[in-house]
C-alpha cells in the first residue's frame, strides 16, 4: 500500500503532536505539586536538530513557542557535541529560559541510530522552591541572586545516570526537597515518553521521509500565516498600558507596543516601554517573544497546532535593557508584566479589527498560601489562579469567571485541594453582580472568594493591575471592579492591596476580587431580552449599591 506525500506529511505531523500529548499526559499523571497536575503550569515541545519547534502540547497559553528561545540559547552556549544518549540538561537562567527562576526546563537530546542529535525534547514546569530569598513568589527582589539557585544549562543526568552530587546541591537549596524531587522525576518521565515516541516515528518512516515531512509542514504553516496576514488591515498601530509598580517603589510602569502589519509580515515592537526597573517585573526576552507569538497565532492560525512555520512571518523587538528584554543582573521573578501586557497587541489592533475582543479583567489576580499545615506540620506552598471576566466582542457577551487569556488553557486549583493541603477554609466563592462592563454586549463577570485561616498562613496577593481598569470599544464600558484583595475585612485594620505579602493568623480572613471584562457598544441599545436575562440570573442586580466605575479611556473606531 502506498500513500501520497501530502497524506504522509499529515500523518507524521499528527504523530509528532500525539507524541507531545503523550508527554503531557505523563507529566500530569506523575507530577507532585498541584500547580502542575491541576493548574497545568508547564510547557512541552519537540524540536528538530536545528532547534525549530516541530510540535508542542497544551500548557500555559502564553508559553506557546516559549521553549524555542531557551533551546536556541542552549545550542549557542553549550557544547552540543558533548551530549550523549540518555543525557538531560537543566536550565532556569531566566535570560535564556523565557521564564522566571522557578520554571525549571529539562532538555533531552534524541539520538535515533547514530552519534548525531536528531531531535530535542523540552519540558518546562513550575517548581515550588529553588532557594529564593522568600518562600513562594519573590515580590520585591532587586537582582537575580535573590531569586534562587541559578542553573545555566548543565547536565543533571549523564548517559542515563543522575548526577548525585549536583542533585544534593539542588535539594540543599530547596525548602521543599520532596516536592522538587517528585516534579523532577515527573519531567524526566515525560522526556522518556517523548523519546520512545520519536524513535518510533523514525523507525516507521525513516530519517529521510521524516525530515522531508517536517520541512513540508513548516512551509505549509508559514503559507497559512502569510495568507491570513493578507486579509488583515495594513498599517501601524500603538497602545499603552500601566503596571501598578515594580514591588520596590510605588511608581507605575509604562508598557507600550507598536504593531505593524504588511502583506507578508507582522512586527511587534516594545521599545517605547520603560527601561528595566529595580523590582522583579522585568521580562526575559524569550517570554516577550512567546507573548507575541501567542497573539500572532490567534490572529493568523488559531485552528491548527503550533510549529516553527507558524511564526516565520513574525518579528519581535525589544532592545536589551528594555522592560521587555531583561539583562543580567535584573530581577525577573514576577511574570505579571507578561500577563498585564498580553492584551496590548489587541488594544492596539481592536479599533481596526472588528472581531477582536475588548479588554478582559486585566491580569491573573490569584493568591498563594505558604506555611505549615495545622494538622500534619508539613510545609506547603500552594497557589490559585483566579478566574476573571473576559471582554465582549461585536457579536456576543464576554465569558464569565475564566482564566486570564494569557493562561486560558490552565485551570484554577480546586477548593478541595486548597483546603486539604493548606490552612484555608472557604466561606464563599461567587460571581460579582454588576462586575461586567456595560455595553450592547456585556463584559463577563469577575469572582469574589472569601477565605478564613484555620492555622497561621502567609498569603501573597498576586495582581499587578489593581490601579487601572480595562478598555471598551464603540461606547462599551470597562468593569467597575478592579483586581484586588481585602485583608482582615470588616476589621479596623482592613486593608485593600494589589501585590502584597502578609501573615494571617488562625480565624483571620481575606477576600479576593477579580475584575470583569469590558463591554462593546452603547449600553443603551442592549437587547431588552438580554438585559432581562441578566437580572433573572443575578448577573446584574439593579438594587445593589452602585460600584464607582474605573476612570479609563474607551476607544471609538477611527
Amino acid at each position: 500500500m502506498t500513500i501520497s506525500k501530502a497524506a504522509e506529511t499529515e500523518i507524521i505531523s499528527a504523530l509528532f503532536f500525539s507524541a507531545a500529548e503523550q508527554m503531557r499526559r505523563t507529566l500530569v499523571r506523575t507530577a507532585f505539586n498541584a500547580v502542575i497536575y491541576e493548574v497545568l503550569d508547564f510547557g512541552i515541545s519537540i524540536a528538530d536538530a536545528e532547534g525549530r519547534m516541530v510540535a508542542e502540547a497544551a500548557g500555559i497559553t502564553s508559553f506557546i513557542g516559549g521553549n524555542d528561545y531557551a533551546l536556541k540559547m542552549l545550542i549557542q552556549n553549550m557544547d552540543m557535541a558533548s551530549l550523549r544518549p540518555g543525557d538531560v540538561v537543566i536550565l532556569n537562567y531566566p535570560y535564556w529560559n523565557s521564564a522566571h527562576m522557578s520554571d525549571a526546563l529539562l532538555m533531552a537530546p534524541v539520538f535515533v541510530d547514530g552519534d548525531a542529535i536528531d531531535m530535542f525534547l523540552c519540558v518546562r514546569a513550575h517548581w515550588l522552591d529553588l532557594g529564593a530569598k522568600d518562600p513562594g513568589y519573590v515580590i520585591d527582589s532587586t537582582n537575580i541572586h535573590q531569586e534562587g539557585l541559578i542553573l545555566p544549562g548543565v547536565r543533571i543526568i549523564k548517559e542515563g545516570k543522575l548526577d548525585a552530587d549536583l542533585w544534593k546541591v539542588l535539594e540543599a537549596n530547596s525548602r521543599l526537597p520532596e516536592a522538587i524531587r517528585g516534579d523532577f522525576g515527573a519531567q524526566v518521565a515525560c522526556l522518556r515518553t517523548g523519546e520512545a515516541s520519536v524513535r518510533d516515528i523514525y523507525r516507521k518512516f525513516g530519517r529521510e521521509r521524516v525530515l522531508a515531512a517536517i520541512e513540508a509542514f513548516f512551509i505549509h504553516a508559514d503559507e497559512k500565516s502569510r495568507q491570513a496576514l493578507q486579509h488583515l488591515p495594513k498599517g501601524a498601530w500603538s497602545a499603552e498600558e500601566w503596571l501598578d509598580d515594580d514591588g520596590v517603589s510605588e511608581r507605575m510602569i509604562k508598557m507600550a507596543v507598536d504593531v505593524t502589519i504588511t502583506d507578508d509580515r507582522m512586527t511587534v515592537d516594545y521599545n517605547r516601554s520603560d527601561p528595566i526597573v529595580p523590582g522583579p517585573v522585568n521580562v526575559p526576552f524569550g517570554a516577550t517573544i512567546s507573548m507575541a507569538k501567542t497573539y500572532f497565532k490567534f490572529l493568523t492560525s488559531p485552528d491548527t497546532p503550533s510549529n516553527h512555520g507558524n511564526f516565520m512571518a513574525l518579528d519581535v523587538r525589544a532592545d536589551p535593557g528594555n522592560l521587555f528584554h531583561a539583562v543580567y543582573p535584573s530581577s525577573t521573578y514576577m511574570p505579571w508584566t507578561h500577563m498585564v501586557a498580553f492584551e496590548l497587541i489587541a488594544k492596539a489592533l481592536a479599533p481596526a479589527i472588528d472581531w477582536l475582543p475588548m479588554a478582559s479583567g486585566g491580569d491573573e489576580p490569584g493568591f498563594m498560601a505558604i506555611g505549615r499545615h495545622h494538622r500534619t506540620g508539613k510545609s506547603y506552598v500552594i497557589s490559585n489562579n483566579e478566574g476573571i471576566g473576559w471582554g465582549a466582542t461585536y457579536r456576543h457577551d464576554g465569558a464569565t469567571a475564566l482564566q486570564h487569556p494569557s493562561t486560558s488553557t490552565v485551570r484554577n486549583t480546586p477548593i478541595e485541594v486548597l483546603e486539604r493541603q493548606a490552612n484555608l477554609f472557604h466561606e464563599g466563592l461567587e460571581l460579582i453582580p454588576n462586575s461586567g462592563g456595560k455595553g450592547r454586549y456585556r463584559g463577563g463577570l469577575g469572582v469574589r472568594r472569601a477565605v478564613r485561616m484555620v492555622g497561621e498562613t502567609e498569603i501573597i496577593s498576586m495582581k499587578k493591575k489593581s490601579k487601572t481598569g480595562g478598555w471598551g470599544l464603540e461606547g462599551g464600558q470597562p468593569s467597575p471592579v478592579q483586581n484586588h484583595m481585602v485583608l482582615w475585612p470588616d476589621e479596623a485594620r482592613e486593608k485593600r492591596v494589589g501585590m502584597y505579602r502578609a501573615v494571617l493568623k488562625e480565624n483571620e480572613r481575606f477576600v479576593n476580587y477579580s475584575a470583569g471584562g469590558s463591554g462593546w457598544g452603547d449600553p443603551a441599545v442592549r437587547d431588552p431580552g438580554a438585559a432581562a436575562y441578566d437580572i433573572a440570573n443575578g448577573y446584574v442586580d439593579p438594587a445593589a449599591s452602585p460600584i464607582e466605575p474605573v476612570k479609563v479611556e474607551t476607544y471609538a473606531k477611527s
